[in-house]
């Protein structure tokens, strides 16, 4: 049994699940289908059927290997789908472009949104670089129906293709965009995950590959803290929801993102006082990635804690580490609606998030070093690599740590010690 904390999505979803007896129906016909209006019995369909990776996924789900999908516009399927995919990285290394000089209603430090990265995205050129395109045309976007098809996918239990039918679902590209020799298909992200839900990409594929003569591609984007992350993918068996593939994967950046070790030590050298220690459990988020990518969550609107863990890549004790983190450095609030956890960004935090790739970079490496565990840690890599865990335990527990007593407790955090300043390290181009 999972032990992370229940959402309202689990609670609705047991509560569903006793109503139908759907797992003795998963047993008997391989499949339960369940409408919208069944769904809405206990909470909005539009809640409590959109996973987009799989830590979303309720209990029930995550324990008995399950996974929903649209079939029509008011019915879903639950089986026990493999509908995710995990992300891969092909490539490290950060291609530069530029915007126009032209252009002056796109600011690269400001991306809002995903429809604003897709802009800034098209307006640099480096989807028409990626694509292989030497100019595209936006076409078809928005929601719009699936029309008929149906389609193999594996079935995670027995290892068998399980066949699902749909019948005019809604589905929703963010982008299109055609050239001459193809059509690529846009799923845009804001949040960094480790997967995502394949069906983003398949049901638009389907609609469109029968309706075009030329390559359909389907590609996901994922902006976050001045990278864009593009992904090319391909149905090898256009039948197949698991036949997709990684066909390239390129890292682009409209800003400057050259840092030198120089520019870390001089950003050390700027610290004459370390920052008292915060009355805040010492950060267990050993990706400092995702503590920024916290931040731009919270940019453009404050959030519950039910607002992140259901939204984006996270589970309750996920959201509690990472936005105790971004607290932990100064960036993030937290104030209660109720009893109900709200994070916002500080002011500092809107400042700092709006400086260009290379100054936030070198300023939240300075948030990090202002904490003396931190800096003496770094100072050990101005000589050769991160120090041992044993090094880094020895060096915490002389930081007069909030709250951190037991050994074991010191050995586990020693990894987000580690993990953010390999973050650090790796801004290094």
């Amino acid at each position: 049994m999972n032990n992370r904390q229940k959402t309202q999505n689990d609670i609705a979803w047991e509560a569903l699940f006793t109503k139908y007896d759907i797992l003795n129906q998963i047993d008997s016909n391989g499949q339960f289908i369940i409408s919208a209006s069944q769904i809405k019995e206990y909470r909005e369909p539009r809640l409590m059927a959109k996973f987009d990776h799989g830590i979303n996924l309720p209990f029930v789900f995550a324990d008995n290997r399950l996974a929903i999908l649209p079939i029509s516009r008011g019915d879903y399927v639950i089986s026990n789908f493999e509908a995710y995919q995990p992300f891969e990285s092909l490539d490290e290394t950060i291609t530069r472009v530029s915007l126009p000089a032209h252009i002056q209603s796109l600011d690269p430090n400001d991306v809002p949104s995903e429809a604003i990265a897709i802009n800034c995205a098209l307006a640099s050129g480096m989807l028409a670089d990626f694509l292989g395109e030497e100019k595209l045309y936006s076409t078809v976007s928005g929601r719009m129906g699936s029309g008929q098809f149906d389609f193999g996918i594996h079935n995670s239990r027995t290892g068998a293709i399980s066949n699902v039918q749909v019948n005019n679902s809604q589905i929703e590209i963010d982008a299109a965009l055609e050239g001459i020799e193809s059509l690529a298909l846009l799923e845009a992200k804001r949040d960094l995950s480790a997967d995502f839900l394949v069906r983003q990409l398949y049901y638009p594929y389907r609609v469109w590959q029968s309706q075009v003569s030329k390559k359909v591609k389907p590609v996901f984007l994922v902006y976050s803290n001045g990278i864009y992350s593009l992904y090319e993918y391909e149905f090898q068996d256009s039948n197949v929801y698991n036949s997709l593939v990684l066909v390239k994967h390129k890292n682009y950046s409209i800003e400057d993102t050259s840092i030198e070790m120089s520019d870390l030590m001089d950003v050390a050298s700027q610290i004459s006082t370390f920052a008292s220690e915060p009355e805040i459990s010492f950060p267990q988020a050993d990706s400092f990635e995702r503590v920024i990518n916290i931040c731009e969550l919270l940019e453009s609107q404050e959030l519950s804690r039910d607002d992140v863990t259901e939204e984006y890549a996270f589970d309750i004790r996920q959201t509690n580490y990472y936005t105790d983190a971004a607290r932990y450095l100064g960036l993030v609030d937290k104030k209660y609606d109720g009893r109900k956890p709200i994070y916002s960004l500080r002011e500092y935090g809107h400042r700092l998030m709006r400086l260009n790739y290379k100054q936030r970079q070198l300023a939240l490496c300075k948030c990090i070093l202002e904490h003396k565990v931190f800096f003496n840690v770094f100072a050990f890599c101005q000589y050769g690599s991160i120090p041992e865990r044993n090094i880094i335990v020895k060096i915490m527990k002389e930081s007069k740590l909030y709250k951190v007593e037991s050994e074991s407790t010191y050995i586990r955090r020693a990894s987000t010690v580690s993990g953010w300043i390999n973050w650090m390290l790796g801004l290094i181009q």
